[in-house]
């Protein structure tokens, strides 16, 4: 018998996502969708669906989303920890927003009061390539950030030998979500690329967290739906052949790709690989990573958290083939 899975916060980019991605799985059936105010039709919202997924989106209810075997919560910050102190320990959940990504210090530094302070430590940072044990074992999963996901997969296999750490990181627009604001309108972000929250971003206080490096990060809009490419320049401490530290790291794991030369954002757009570059010069080090922002970055990536959490291939049903061109 298939799980069955409720997605709360259906309307948004990562969320038509997860249900697409969802659709295809041959153990899971989402059952229920779910949003702060419901009384939509996901068909009237993603006409796509139309004919292939007609599902009412209801509104919020804690007892509702309860019954369910495994929920998404595809939710901002605040919300989601309102939502996890209420279903811990009755559902398995995988939560995308940053609310259990962080110690309680860097959290309330940078996002805003926790509710929830118990269940931090009940949490496990979903990056499969590292934490993939203690996910199969835990009931709640902090999905990370798009932008920490693609940083970390190229950083934390030389997190030890490297300093004076820059980060230049770009994402499509999709990366800001469906919200409208003067930065994303297309009469802003046409022909046009720029940084936003340069050293002060959000995202930057995970990097350092989890790499436990100073890393100095700044994020810029490309022009583009979806994508992103990080740009991480380093110091090495020591003599490596950083090529080989990369190949025996990611050795057998099936969304890390090693490429032979700079990646770019169109060879991983629709999938969950993480395409990874490296090139040195004596001490100087140069790491390249291309992810799809809304999968890698969100979707896909917390299905493979799911699969691992429920006892599945972390494989099953996640996307593999780029769009082409």
């Amino acid at each position: 018998m298939k799980k069955k899975v409720a997605i709360v916060g259906a309307s948004g980019f990562t969320g038509v996502e997860l249900i697409k991605i969802l659709l295809n799985h041959s153990e899971f059936e989402i059952t229920t969708l779910f949003s702060s105010s419901g009384n939509e039709k996901i068909e009237d919202l993603y006409p796509a669906l139309h004919g292939v997924f007609e599902c009412d989106i209801q509104k919020a209810d804690i007892d509702k989303i309860a019954a369910h075997d495994l929920v998404f919560l595809a939710v901002p910050h605040k919300t989601a920890m309102a939502f996890v102190k209420e279903l811990y320990n009755k559902v398995k959940i995988v939560d995308f927003s940053a609310d259990y990504r962080l110690s309680l210090h860097n959290y309330e530094e940078y996002y805003c009061p926790h509710i929830d302070i118990h269940n931090l430590t009940n949490a496990v940072y979903g990056l499969p390539e590292y934490f993939k044990e203690q996910i199969k074992t835990t009931s709640l999963v902090a999905n990370p950030g798009c932008y920490p996901t693609a940083t970390l997969l190229g950083l934390l296999p030389f997190a030890d030998m490297v300093e004076n750490v820059f980060v230049d990181a770009k994402s499509g627009v999709s990366g800001a979500g469906k919200k409208l604001n003067e930065t994303t309108q297309f009469v802003h972000t046409n022909e046009n690329t720029f940084a936003y929250n340069p050293l002060r971003h959000r995202h930057s206080v995970e990097i350092k967290q989890y790499s436990n490096l100073d890393v100095a990060f700044v994020p810029h809009l490309l022009p583009v739906t979806r994508g992103m490419l990080i740009s991480i320049y380093a110091t090495l401490k020591e003599s490596v052949c950083a090529r080989d530290i990369l190949l025996e790291r990611y050795d057998n794991e099936p969304f890390i790709r090693i490429k032979d030369k700079p990646v770019d954002i169109k060879s991983t757009a629709g999938t969950n690989f993480c395409d990874i570059y490296v090139a040195q010069d004596k001490n100087k080090l140069f790491i390249n990573t291309s992810i799809d922002n809304l999968l890698r970055g969100a979707s896909s990536q917390a299905v493979v958290n799911a699969n691992l959490m429920m006892g599945y291939d972390e494989t099953t049903a996640i996307p593999s083939i780029a769009y082409i061109p």
